[in-house]
């Protein structure tokens, strides 16, 4: 009797090394991205960082072509504005054929497809919006009836709640290939964000930085979604032990507000969240009709993230049905 309790202690112990040394086998990991600049200097950050931190395993980039990418030409609000540059590599990764999709978080849809999960947060970039001018030095020396290029309907209306004399027009690409229109159709600047330049090394570029209350950010600008199997618990764990706490609440509270408020519409929504000198966080959002003719902006401040957003997302429902 005795002799069996060994074995079976012996055996017991011999299945936990052997899960253990699988746990610590080599690993590969693929990465998944689109092909554009900024995408790949993104997935590429992600793959150095973990690369570093995980020298035991190997991480590589897979470039995957997205709905979004072979449309160039289609404004977003006519074919969706989100998930549009995700959904291939989701399949990719439902798959196995990548492990790991490397997304800006703006892009994404309020939740991630059936079996896949977000890691937390890493720390966020500059999430302002900046104008690149092709001549003046601000927004306000810009002449009478000037003509900037975006592709975002949030961007348009806030311009023109600061500039009601500008005219927009729609610009689509990569960052390349919007300087490459800029000049082509001499318009006399285009907005985009500040996380994608510095990214890409082109902060020289920026004329003119939009501060927060100028001009609120789409919800998470600046964050990436690291999107993986739900049940690579392996990886999460990887990912999240590099997680920033700050950006992983901002983004909680900034992608409820856009849930809140119906998600994947192409009605005009920002939000933007931080920590307080209080100690609180503050979430200012904004939301708009699709026409710009109604543009709401509230500031509410509180602990928990969810409970700001809902917060948010009341007072503008209240004054939206009231203009109804």
């Amino acid at each position: 009797m005795k002799n069996k309790f060994f074995t079976q202690q012996i055996c017991a112990c011999t299945q936990i090394c052997g899960l253990l040394a699988r746990m610590g086998d080599k690993m590969n990991y693929k990465i998944g991205t689109r092909g554009s600049k900024l995408a790949l200097a993104q997935a590429q950050l992600v793959r150095t960082r973990l690369q570093e931190a995980y020298p035991e395993d190997t991480f590589e980039l897979s470039v995957i072509k997205t709905k979004g990418d072979r449309l160039k030409d289609i404004p977003l609000g006519k074919i969706g504005d989100k998930g549009i540059f995700v959904t291939e590599i989701e399949q990719q990764i439902l798959n196995n054929q990548v492990q790991l999709g490397v997304h800006s978080m703006k892009d994404m849809p309020s939740r991630p497809a059936a079996g896949l999960v977000f890691a937390k947060a890493w720390k966020r970039e500059d999430a302002r919006d900046v104008l690149i001018l092709r001549k003046e030095k601000s927004l306000w020396e810009l002449p009478k009836g000037a003509v900037i290029g975006t592709g975002s309907r949030r961007r348009a209306f806030q311009l023109l709640a600061m500039r009601k004399d500008l005219k927009i027009v729609d610009i689509r690409g990569n960052v390349d290939t919007r300087l490459k229109k800029m000049q082509e159709q001499k318009l006399d600047g285009i907005v985009l964000a500040a996380a994608g330049l510095k990214r890409l090394g082109m902060e020289q570029l920026i004329t003119q930085y939009l501060e927060i209350d100028e001009m609120v950010p789409a919800p998470a600008q600046g964050i990436l979604a690291l999107e993986i199997q739900s049940s690579n618990e392996r990886l999460l764990s990887m990912l999240n032990a590099l997680a920033d706490e700050e950006t992983e609440r901002e983004a909680i509270a900034e992608r409820e507000f856009l849930k809140e408020m119906g998600g994947g519409c192409h009605a005009p929504a920002g939000a933007f969240c931080e920590k307080d000198k209080g100690g609180e966080l503050r979430l200012r959002a904004i939301y708009g009709d699709e026409s710009g003719s109604w543009l709401k902006r509230v500031s509410v401040t509180g602990k928990e993230p969810k409970a700001l957003a809902r917060q948010a997302a009341e007072q503008i429902s209240k004054e939206r049905k009231g203009n109804l």
